[in-house]
């Protein structure tokens, strides 16, 4: 299971890479339009945005495979290895616990998009169960990576580079 949710996350990962340079390529597209041909798109600012939604929420899963999260080690730095491992395993289990909230009530309301037909208020008039389906989507991502990392803490804590962080 540990493999297959690192995989995953990777794929995930990889994904909303790409997904940022395609952001960044739709938004140089709008300025040139924009303000060299003066013939602005009414797609770009809203594809963008949607897409920087769901790349930033399957990234989650990634960042925390690969410990990029913001971390505060002035007390986990002087536990040992045992102290740390509880301390790991501490926040690990408040991120599956924040993740269980957020699929539970994004679900409920990216469901409720699609019941009462809610769109953006934009041109292009994008149902918002498309956007807000991915709350729920890169939490269980997230989730599913907490269980591995979870896992992966049954052969003890991460190694430490000397200065209180996991390598």
């Amino acid at each position: 299971m540990t493999k297959h949710a690192e995989a995953l996350s990777e794929f995930c990962g990889r994904l909303a890479a790409w997904t940022f340079v395609a952001i960044g390529g739709m938004i140089t597209f709008e300025v040139v339009m924009r303000y060299l041909f003066n013939a602005p798109t009414i797609w770009a600012e809203e594809l963008s945005r949607f897409a920087q939604i769901w790349a930033t929420y399957l990234a989650a899963a990634y960042v925390l495979r690969h410990r990029q999260l913001i971390r505060i080690n002035m007390v986990t730095r002087k536990l040992g290895p045992r102290g740390r491992c509880w301390a790991e395993a501490f926040s690990l289990l408040w991120i599956a616990g924040f993740s269980g909230v957020a699929i539970w009530y994004g679900t409920d309301i990216a469901l409720e998009s699609i019941r009462i037909g809610r769109a953006s208020s934009t041109m292009l008039a994008v149902p918002r169960w498309m956007t807000e389906f991915a709350i729920p989507a890169g939490f269980s991502l997230l989730l599913l990576q907490v269980a591995a990392e979870l896992l992966k803490l049954k052969d003890g804590p991460p190694p430490d580079d000397g200065h209180g962080e996991p390598l």
